[in-house]
């Protein structure tokens, strides 16, 4: 195909879109290389209209954004349902339109274990710590985990956790937009990279979280129509009847009924149950998931956060649940999407661009247009969040409270905020164009087994017993971020596949279910062996910590204990 330099911008459009390499790491495959397909103009004039959009949302939010709270949480003025709605927008992500849908259409009911995963850290953050963690933190989570205890290391240790889980989410996200933007646009890999990481310091720096609050916001809905809108589409095919669509589809399916009972996700337990645990309270430790929570009102809009996104999100798993047996119908059995042109070959643009086919198929280039705009909404507000978190942590946790040890003005730490931003992106994007060939499942999977065992437990511990020291607590963290990480590279995902050696050194892919219950050990036995002044003390200081965290008196005061 011949490529025009005044098509490069527009080319960037879907390319966006694409959806990260979570899609392509949670469906499983290694990224591969793809061969350049023919301009979507439809794509491309909904990708301008979106951007242009959101343009305006942050010049707009840049003259709202004057202090931290207004940089780090929109000034806390969001409420319960506009935040459910953001949340729900960072986590229904790309693996959600496309890993999760390719999932369904290649293995069925393994699809819908992966998404129960997902959704089921959801109640444990809605009852356990959506209230305190509004009560007793103001920009992020480390005020919590740092309340009674030593800040300098404590903000540290949170810091360095928080900072792992978002570069590997932003290789991740790179990767995979570098890819399916060249696969849409034509677009080359480093272009689309650089391209992705520019835009989203953009956002980030000019208009802080308000701005991606509000990106966030506009991407759930367009997210929950279009997936809407292909799956009603895709179902009236066939008399919007679900059990027509479950017979025919395991008539179609290579494997047949097996689609419907649990598969190669159960075949080895420790994995599966390892995964489980990994997603479950992985999620609750995601430092830009936390970060949502300080944006509301008070604790009551923290709770209707939760229960909106828990909706949401539920609902939008059953939509793509249903987008992917319908896909085995409809794209299944089309020679328009395979290699050749032959049913049963390679898919074109592989199992992964499953969603984009059936939108096709069922709505024309004008549907697959809009959903390859939504897909690049998604890569660009899930960068976006992920990079105001991983900044946030710099610049609040590290540079203000440890470096200057809370003696830093507002309009330094906003300085540094944004320089970290800055620099996040160049090395997303540096990252991403060295990891371009690479498979890069195992980043995901330790994105969640770090953020399940080096935040999680600090923070639920921190929040719940009183037994908790510094000592314990910089232990358990450390234990647990370095034993997930050294777990993966250990793993099959890396000691194999990325470095070549002969057989794996740990059996396993997931690493939560060895390394989180080992942090919250050593988390325990260091606190309860800890007889020094300043444990006593710590100890002491939990009866005021919970009595704020019930009340919300002093939440504020928390940042700066």
């Amino acid at each position: 195909m011949s490529r025009r330099p005044s098509a490069t911008l527009p080319r960037l459009a879907a390319g966006l879109t694409a959806l990260g390499v979570q899609a392509l790491a949670w469906a499983g495959p290694a990224v591969e290389a793809t061969e350049k397909q023919p301009l979507n103009l439809h794509a491309i004039v909904m990708f301008l209209v979106f951007v242009a959009a959101t343009m305006g949302i942050t010049y707009w939010a840049s003259n709202r954004t004057k202090s931290a709270a207004d940089f780090y949480t929109a000034g806390g003025g969001i409420t319960g349902f506009q935040n459910g709605l953001a949340i729900a927008g960072d986590y229904m992500s790309a693996a959600t339109l496309l890993g999760l849908t390719a999932m369904t259409y290649a293995a069925g009911l393994d699809g819908y274990i992966y998404m129960i995963c997902f959704f089921v850290g959801w109640p444990l953050i809605l009852f356990m710590m959506a209230e305190r963690l509004r009560n007793l933190g103001r920009f992020t989570f480390a005020d919590i985990t740092a309340y009674r205890l030593d800040q300098g290391k404590v903000r540290t240790m949170a810091s360095i956790g928080s900072l792992t889980v978002v570069c590997f989410y932003l290789i991740a996200q790179m990767v995979g937009a570098g890819q399916l933007i060249k696969l849409l646009f034509g677009l080359d890999y480093a272009v689309a990279v650089v391209a992705v990481g520019a835009l989203m310091t953009v956002y980030v720096i000019k208009g802080g979280m308000l701005a991606t609050t509000w990106v966030q916001i506009i991407k759930a809905c367009m997210l929950l129509a279009g997936g809407t809108l292909v799956m009603l589409l895709a179902m009236s095919q066939f008399g919007f009847s679900y059990t027509e669509v479950i017979t025919r589809a395991t008539e179609a399916h290579k494997d047949g009924w097996k689609i419907l009972s649990p598969g190669k996700l159960t075949a080895d337990p420790v994995t599966a149950v390892s995964l489980a645990l990994g997603l479950m309270f992985g999620t609750a430790g995601l430092p830009h998931i936390l970060m949502r929570f300080f944006t509301v009102t008070d604790a009551k809009e923290a709770r209707k956060s939760v229960l909106y996104a828990s909706g949401f999100i539920a609902y939008f798993f059953n939509v793509i649940f249903l987008m992917g047996l319908c896909a085995i119908l409809i794209v299944g059995q089309n020679p328009e999407f395979f290699e050749g042109g032959q049913v049963g070959g390679k898919l074109i643009g592989g199992g992964n661009m499953v969603a984009m086919h059936l939108s096709k198929a069922v709505g024309g280039n004008l549907l697959l247009g809009f959903l390859a705009a939504v897909a690049f909404a998604t890569i660009l507000a899930v960068v976006s969040g992920l990079a105001l978190a991983g900044a946030s942590a710099v610049s609040h946790d590290l540079y203000a409270r440890v470096i200057k040890k809370g003696q830093a003005s507002e309009a330094d730490e906003m300085k540094v905020s944004r320089m970290a931003t800055v620099a996040l992106g160049v090395v997303a994007v540096v990252l991403g164009i060295a990891f371009e060939k690479q498979n890069v499942a195992f980043m995901v999977g330790l994105a969640f087994g770090i953020a399940a065992s080096s935040n999680f437990p600090v923070l639920i511990l921190s929040m719940y017993w009183k037994g908790l020291t510094t000592r314990g607590a910089l232990a358990g963290g450390y234990v647990g971020l370095f034993t997930a990480v050294a777990l993966v590279v250990m793993s099959k995902s890396v000691w194999v596949t990325v470095f070549g050696n002969a057989a794996p050194l740990f059996p396993y892919d997931q690493p939560a279910l060895f390394s989180m219950p080992l942090a919250f050990l050593v988390c325990w036995l260091v606190s309860v062996t800890d007889s020094s002044a300043s444990a006593v003390k710590e100890k002491e200081a939990f009866d005021d910590q919970f009595v704020r965290a019930q009340t919300g008196y002093g939440a504020a005061a928390a940042s700066s204990h």
